[in-house]
């Protein structure tokens, strides 16, 4: 099959139809579409490896790193391969889903909050930002409490992210930045804490 987008279907389809054999062979496709699409097909059908997401993270193409990304959030076992090279990827929409995808991990993969943290300070690219606090949020380690407070003094998007974040911790400095955001000049950071302090 030589055209890209009927190899693609075929994918897709073999992670409806109990086809393995089709979805996986997509993993080594020329074409970056088709490889992402076999990981979807895998995880569909409960047969995504680890050996899988990790020859996938360290693909070439960001769309392969970006899906691999969201399926290692939920990958079952033991020990899912690391997140944490694509944190600090030069893409910053691969950066933006592993930071989401690290916030999703439950245990949190070592070395991830101290990660995050600092993409939450100093990432030029404010999504990669948010996604970051929202990650550091849903993980809830006390550690990161002062660069979730930072963030909410950031561009809006982040601040209203940060805020959010902001409901697994407590303390006077935690009510001091809801406090604030309640007169924030954006209306979606004053409800984010309006909610949180009702």
């Amino acid at each position: 099959m030589s055209d890209p987008a009927a190899r693609r279907r075929a994918v897709v389809l073999a992670g409806h139809d109990g086809d393995e054999a089709t979805a996986r062979a997509g993993l080594t496709d020329e074409d970056p579409r088709v490889r992402a699409a076999a990981i979807g097909a895998l995880e569909r059908l409960g047969v995504l490896s680890g050996d899988d997401l990790a020859a996938a993270l360290a693909d070439p193409d960001p769309q392969v790193q970006r899906r691999a990304c969201e399926a290692t959030a939920h990958v079952p076992g033991d020990q899912p391969p690391s997140l944490r090279p694509l944190l600090l990827s030069d893409d910053s929409t691969v950066a933006e889903v592993a930071a989401w995808a690290s916030g999703e991990r439950v245990p949190p993969e070592p070395g991830a909050v101290e990660d995050l943290m600092a993409l939450a300070a100093d990432h030029p690219d404010a999504l990669v930002r948010e996604a970051a606090v929202a990650a550091l949020g849903a993980i809830g380690d006390d550690r990161a409490l002062p660069a979730i407070l930072a963030a909410t003094r950031d561009k809006a998007t982040v601040r209203r992210r940060a805020v959010i974040a902001l409901a697994p911790f407590d303390g006077p400095e935690v009510d001091e930045a809801l406090e604030r955001a309640k007169h924030d000049r954006d209306w979606q950071v004053r409800q984010a804490a309006e909610d949180l302090t009702d």
